[in-house]
């Protein structure tokens, strides 16, 4: 069965994050195609990147590094729930992504984002970071904004177009992650 990751790319006290990713995760447990699991950024404490050698060679010697690896390896594919701050993803997120090489390789991906316009500009910045790590990234996307799909910029209440938004790109996600098996298969056996 394909396995399909929620990313919280948020640790910020009192994050709206951790309401975006327990919606995505409610959402996708109806559905059959993949089976999800929230991966908590707070649950991988991880420093700015303190590996010797760069990611692409694969030879972690960091204990929180083998222990990401061996969490991001488990997976297909990812839904990357992130905040836009200064039109761009959390700075968490993006360290976290940088650890890695090969274990995001051929992957899907998508996205939930949310900020003031939707957090569409972190998507789009985390698409070119996703590009140059071999995931292919799906068209479509939940875009929240925190002026109509929060109450009072905290309490998450997506209009129903988010809904619509959230089952296309599932539809796309797994579909995407599943068409990638057999390279994934191949780079395995190699």
């Amino acid at each position: 069965m394909t396995k399909i990751a929620i990313i919280l790319g948020s640790t910020r006290p009192g994050r709206n994050g951790e309401a975006v990713a327990n919606w995505v995760f409610e959402k996708a447990a109806t559905r059959d195609g993949a089976t999800y699991e929230i991966v908590d950024l707070r649950d991988y404490p991880l420093p700015h990147f303190d590996e010797p050698m760069p990611p692409l060679m694969g030879q972690y010697s960091q204990d929180h590094t083998k222990e990401w690896a061996a969490k991001i390896a488990e997976f297909d594919g990812y839904v990357f729930v992130t905040p836009e701050y200064n039109h761009s993803t959390s700075g968490v997120l993006k360290n976290a992504i940088d650890f890695l090489s090969a274990e995001w390789n051929n992957k899907a991906a998508g996205f939930v984002s949310y900020g003031s316009v939707g957090g569409v500009r972190a998507v789009e910045h985390l698409r070119l970071v996703a590009a140059e790590l071999q995931m292919a990234t799906v068209r479509d996307q939940a875009a929240l904004s925190l002026f109509t799909d929060f109450e009072n910029f905290s309490t998450l209440k997506p209009g129903d177009y988010q809904v619509q938004a959230l089952e296309n790109m599932f539809n796309q996600l797994e579909a995407w992650a599943k068409a990638l098996e057999p390279l994934r298969a191949a780079v395995a056996v190699a």
